[in-house]
């Protein structure tokens, strides 16, 4: 089961810097790469996950939404929910 883990966020958002680092911890913890999207530069995002906040955090389980997270999010709760995937 493929698992990929996306991050859309947009330049000069607060939330999305806060979250930025908080997404290198948990790579580094879980051995994963979380993908960091820019929503301004690739608009189709927008439409195609309904994005209405920045930072969003997607994990995505064959292609399928398994599980989102809008706004920042704790290392913490990223870790125990991407563990269950991974």
């Amino acid at each position: 089961m493929a698992v990929r883990v996306l991050c859309f966020f947009q330049p000069g958002c607060m939330g999305c810097m806060e979250q930025e680092p908080i997404n290198r911890e948990v790579e580094k913890a879980l051995g994963l790469k979380i993908e960091e999207i820019d929503a301004v530069e690739n608009p189709h995002y927008i439409k195609d996950y309904q994005l209405k906040v920045t930072p969003t955090v997607i994990l995505l389980q064959d292609g399928i939404v398994r599980e989102r997270f809008e706004g920042v999010v704790h290392p913490e709760q990223l870790q125990e929910t991407f563990k269950k995937y991974l």
